[in-house]
Parts: C-alpha cells; structure tokens; sequence
C-alpha cells in the first residue's frame, strides 16, 4: 500500500468467549429439515437487488465520513456503536451483533512534540521548514482529529539526511509523485477541490510496518491470556527515522539537488530533473551546506481496538459460514477508504436483516459480517480474529467476500480473487445492469475493460489475484480461504494514478466522492448488488457455486512459464520438471470428474448429505494448498500458489524466488536445494489437492 518515492534523506477475554459461544451456537442447527432441500431462491434474489438504495448509501457514507475515526479514536468507537445499533435494530437488524477487542499495539506522532523535517543553513538557523500540515481547502483538514501526517512505526530521532549519503542513509523523506498519482498535474488550479487530483500539500499517510497482524502477538490473537514479545525482540518496524511530506515541500527539495542524475525511472513531474545529491546545489535555493533536519517523535501505545461482528443464522447448515468484511479505521475523513465500503456493507445488510425480521427470509448456511479494527496499522483486527478461531474458521468457512474500498471510481467493476469464486462472480455480474448509459450487464461492461483469453471460456473478464492490500490477507494467505476482493474502478485507458489520487489523505471526505468519484452514488449500488447476489448464491445455493476446475488454467498456466523459462537452466542442475508435470495432470483429470459427478447429481434428487460432502470438498480444497513450512522466511505466507513472488518468471512462487536466488551459485549449493525443495512442496500440494477432489469413500 506503500507507493511512494522515497527521497533518501479480563474485559477484552470476555468478549471474546462472548464471540466463541456465538459462533458456537449457531453451528447447532435449528431449523434444519435434511429432507426437504433449501436451494438459491430467485424472487428473494430479486427483491435484494431491487431494494439495494444509492441514497441510503450515500446517506451511510455522509455519516460515516463526517468526521475523522482513526483506529482506536473516540469516533472509531461512536463507528462500533452504529454498527451495534444497526445490526441490533428490531425492524432490520441480524441474529446477534457483538463486538470484541484486542489490546494491540499501534503508533501514533507525539502531539505535543510535532514530527518536523527543516532545511537549516550553516551556523543552524532555520531557512526553510516542511508543512505540518495539510491546507485547508475545504474547512475539514483543519480539525483537532485530524492526525499530522507521519509513518506509522517509524522510529523517533532527530536526523540530519542530506549529506549523511556518503556515510549511509540516517532518515527518510516520502512523497507522492504527481507522476505516479496526478497524471503529472500539479497546480493548485489543476487539483482537489477543482478537480480529483492530489493538491500540492497533500500527505499520504500509512504504516510501515513490514508485516500483519499486532506486532507483538505473531501467530496468537492480542487478548490477555497471550505471550508478548518484547519490544526489543519485535521485528519489521522501520530501522530509521521516517516522515512522509507532500509534493509541494518535495519539489523545494529535490529540485535543489546536486550530484548526478537520477536514473530516468526515479524521474518525475516536479517541474526539474532530479539528482541523487548529495547537498544542494550552489546555486539554488538553499545555501551549499544547508542541512536537512528531520525530527521523527513517533510513540508506541497499547491500545484497545474492536471488531464488530454481524451473524444471521442459517436454516439448514449453520455451521457453514458465508463472511463479509470490511474494516472501520481510516487515516483521517477516510471517504473512500474505507467507509465506501462500510457504506456497502450496512446497506447491504439492512435489506437482508429486513427479510429476516419479517420472516420470509433465512439463508441456508450462515452469513457473517464484519467491521475490522486497525487495518491501516497492518491489518491487525482481521489478523487477530483470524488467529483467534483459526480451527473453527478454516473447518467452516465457505469464502471470504472482502470490500474495503467499494469505489475508486465509476467506470466499471475490478474483481481480484481465487479461481474458484469466478464462475459464482460471472453469474451474479451478468444479471445485473451496469451504471451509466446503455444496457450492458456488468459483466458485459467490466469484460470492455479487463478482460483475457481462457482456454476453455474464450474471453472473459480477469480477475486479479490477492496480495496484502486489505483484510482478504490472512483469510486467502493464513487460512487458506477462497476469498475476493470487489471494488468499482476508473477507466485505465484515461488516467495512469496507481491508486484514487487523495489516498490516506485529509482530502479524502464525502464531498470528494459525491463530486468527483460516483456522482449520483450508483456505482456504490452495483457494487453492493454484485456483493449482494455472490453472498445469496454462496449462503443459499444447494450446491456450492465454486468450480474447481478452473484452478486448472492457473495451474497450467505457471506450469508453462516454469517450462519455458526455466526448464533448460534446472537441467543443467539435473532438476526435472517431470513431478511437476504428472502433478498438475492428476489435478486436471480430479478436477474435471468432480465437476462431473456435481452435474450429474444435480440432474437428478440427490441425497442432501451426499451433498454436504461434495460441497466440502468444494469448501477445502483451497486448504490443500497451504505449507506452514513453505517460506519460513515470510510471516503468515503459507499458500504455496499466492505467496509473494520476487522472481520474475510467473511460475508458482517458490520455484521461482528459489531460481531467482539460486541462478548465479555454485551447482550442488544449498540454493539449488532450495529449489529442488520449492518443487517438491508444489508437488505434494497438488498431490493433496487431487486426493481431496476424489470421492470421499476413496482413500
């Protein structure tokens, strides 16, 4: 989430036994009738997506995004009430509403002593000084909540970072570009409020911390009966001091820069081009030898951070869980992150509370909402929830459904996730009309601008795969979860700005969205109906609407590349690619016969267990492909298909950062072992994977 150029200068354990008694409970069925089988209803699915209301979205995000609710702050508590309430609501609320904490550890800049970066001149006056602040353009960068920008668990010191080059780095400066975020504009006149472009003062905000989940509880959830690490045993913090500044004080630095040119990939849109120093030069705007001071006074704190969680009770398998989540914390107004999705997800679960308070409504498997805590400090309130029932959750959950930020903007639909969830994807997305002019489905339109060429479909829309940006990270990557990530996005083709430009900013507010981002709010509607109808179809469907075989292009797909860029090099180690090969065929041909035997039991009126048991196999096969052991090196990294890649071939992961690692060693070195190693880990996975698709009764 970091894309920035860097310039080198006993309450809380009862509520979680609260939690557990919940989940607990509703996995005992009530209702259950084993012989009269509950399938997807289509006249409920209708009247969802016809009862799904912009303006009461828009209605939701006013009052999310009114004032600023970083994680653990007074109106981030005001925001779990809300939630409470609503989801307690007698005419429209859920089953059970509760909400639990954990006692993380966060970081936040010193109010009384502010972060500073000053450039001083020779006898140590101070000649120039960096913004603390935003400008306030609107009336809402100026509030006493309003956080100063700075790097979340940066460590505090006082610096000196230009001419400290020569000896090694001491401090940190990042900006945002207007390269990589406006287009290259940068005026005031060319920016926010005239225009959706980051203004020349605005700071992004963010942590820096390496990994996810509380930095002090690794692989147990934060509650009171946890061993802690020591502070001083903590790692992926930053190891010097680090402040974040806007474009404007960027550009005073950067284009007074002396030395030799920056390679043409660091250059940017700051009006000069830009050197790698070090000092400034003679004749600039800054005495020769000035000195830049950067004063970081960032603290650690214990704090409390909740997670809200919303349950509606299954009729028939309520110990199947159907989850839905988003987190809470923004940075500031956080408009667009995260409350767009907030804004979605109370929509969404009124209309389906509504029909279950009037009785004409109850899904098959369970359906759980949830509102996160403390996501921008690293994910920590999913990772701790995730941690915390990591049994119960990887026995019972069907899919994770993550929508964090519903609207970058209104072109069209961007889905990322696991090959199973894309056929239950494409169905929902071709029964609902797209925004805008024209009567194209969202499938048809989000297919114009994402789209690649499948084998066995022919075009398609691609979907993208899951890194670490949100909180589908530790259900996909810990869990082994099959999980997605929906959002609406902008036109690729119009705009080069990796990301919506006021990104964890102060300008991130309502009136930005209303304006500029979703006019009318129906881009927000379809992405809750394409939510709404994938939640319908995953908790209501007789049989799970997960296909596994389209793993298999994936698989091939990384077969091939590790074929054809790597196979020559691994046997001139005498590695062979022949495992590989038969591994992947076995899953192919598992795949194809459980789709089989699927669609002839739906032809007829099968025995509702004999479902249940498909239907798991549907539901575990994304486990087969987790090893605790696989990368020893990452945190949390255990799904041998999408853990981090650093290699450049696009062939399964390992393999590929052990080729990358291993390619200018010594034949018979540990590295090439290592590789030997990756290879053997894919193969019992798919191994595991092809055994868990075949019949239950064969062993």
């Amino acid at each position: 989430m970091q894309w920035t150029k860097v310039l080198g200068l006993g309450l809380g354990a009862a509520a979680f036994l609260g939690l557990g008694i919940i989940l607990g409970h509703f996995a005992i069925p009530k209702e259950a009738s084993v012989s009269a089988p509950q399938d997807l209803d289509l006249q409920i699915l209708e009247t969802v997506m016809g009862q799904l209301s912009a303006s009461r979205i828009r209605d939701n995000l006013r009052e999310l995004s009114r004032d600023p609710h970083l994680a653990t702050s007074p109106r981030d508590e005001d925001l779990v009430q809300l939630l409470l309430q609503r989801w307690r609501d007698p005419e429209s609320g859920l089953d059970s509403a509760e909400a639990s904490k954990y006692e993380v550890l966060l970081s936040f800049p010193s109010q009384e002593q502010p972060n500073l970066v000053h450039v001083v001149g020779p006898t140590g006056d101070i000649i120039y000084s960096c913004r603390q602040t935003e400008e306030n353009l609107t009336g809402e960068q100026g509030g006493p909540d309003v956080v100063q920008p700075y790097a979340a668990y940066a460590p505090p010191g006082t610096p000196q970072a230009v001419n400290a080059a020569k000896h090694g780095v001491a401090g940190v400066l990042v900006y945002t570009d207007p390269a990589d975020i406006n287009d290259g504009l940068s005026s005031p006149s060319e920016t926010f409020p005239n225009s959706w472009y980051l203004p020349p003062s605005g700071v992004e905000r963010g942590s820096y911390y390496e990994y996810f989940g509380d930095p002090l509880t690794p692989y147990l959830p934060a509650i009171p009966s946890s061993f802690r690490l020591d502070l001083a045993n903590v790692s992926g913090f930053p190891p010097i001091p680090t402040q974040p500044i806007g474009f404007q004080d960027a550009r005073d630095l950067l284009c007074n820069l002396s030395g030799t040119l920056a390679p043409t990939t660091w250059q940017g849109a700051l009006g000069c081009s830009y050197r790698l120093g070090p000092g400034f030069r003679p004749d600039g705007g800054f005495p020769a030898d000035s000195q830049v001071n950067v004063s970081v006074h960032n603290r650690l704190e214990l704090r409390n951070s909740s997670n809200v969680l919303g349950i509606i009770r299954g009729a028939v398998e309520p110990d199947r869980y159907v989850l839905y989540g988003n987190h809470r914390d923004s940075w500031v107004h956080g408009a667009v992150d995260p409350s767009s999705g907030t804004a979605v997800l109370l929509e969404l679960s009124r209309v389906l509370g509504t029909l279950l308070k009037k009785g004409t409504w109850r899904p098959r498997r369970s359906i759980v909402f949830a509102s996160w805590g403390a996501e921008e400090f690293g994910l920590i309130g999913s990772t701790e929830f995730t941690e915390e029932f990591f049994n119960k959750l990887q026995e019972r959950t069907v899919t994770y459904i993550n929508v964090d930020i519903s609207v970058f903007a209104n072109a069209t639909l961007r889905v990322q996730g696991t090959p199973p969830v894309q056929s239950v994807v494409f169905s929902a997305t071709k029964e609902i009309r797209s925004p805008g002019p024209g009567d194209l489905s969202i499938y048809d339109n989000w297919i114009r601008y994402f789209n690649r060429s499948s084998p066995v479909y022919g075009l398609v829309p691609s979907l993208g795969s899951l890194g670490a940006g949100s909180d589908y990270a530790p259900f996909i990557h810990f869990l082994g979860i099959s999980s997605m990530d929906l959002a609406y996005t902008y036109d690729r083709s119009k705009t080069s700005a990796r990301i919506y430009p006021t990104y964890h900013t102060a300008f991130d507010t309502f009136d930005y969205v209303d304006k500029f981002l979703d006019p009318g709010f129906s881009s927000h509607q379809a992405v809750a109906q394409t939510a709404g109808s994938v939640i319908l179809r995953l908790s209501d469907s007789f049989f799970l609407p997960l296909n596994v075989s389209d793993y298999s292009e994936t698989l091939r797909s990384f077969l091939q590349a590790a074929q054809q860029e790597l196979e020559a090099l691994l046997e001139q180690h005498s590695i062979s690619l022949g495992p590989l090969v038969t591994a992947v065929e076995k899953f192919d041909a598992e795949a194809a016969a459980l789709v089989e035997r699927i669609s002839t039991l739906q032809k007829g009126s099968p025995d509702p267990l004999q479902v249940r048991m498909l239907n798991d196999q549907l539901m575990l096969l994304e486990r087969t492909f987790l090893n605790p052991r696989a990368f020893p090196e990452e945190r949390y990294y255990s799904h041998v298909l999408w853990a981090p890649r650093t290699g450049s071939v696009a062939t399964f992961p390992g393999l590929s950062n052990a080729c990358s690692r291993a390619r200018d060693t010594a034949p018979g070195s540990e590295a090439w072992a290592e590789v030997q190693r990756q290879i053997s880990i894919v193969v019992m996975a798919l191994e595991g994977a092809a055994a868990t698709l075949r019949p239950v009764a064969d062993l």
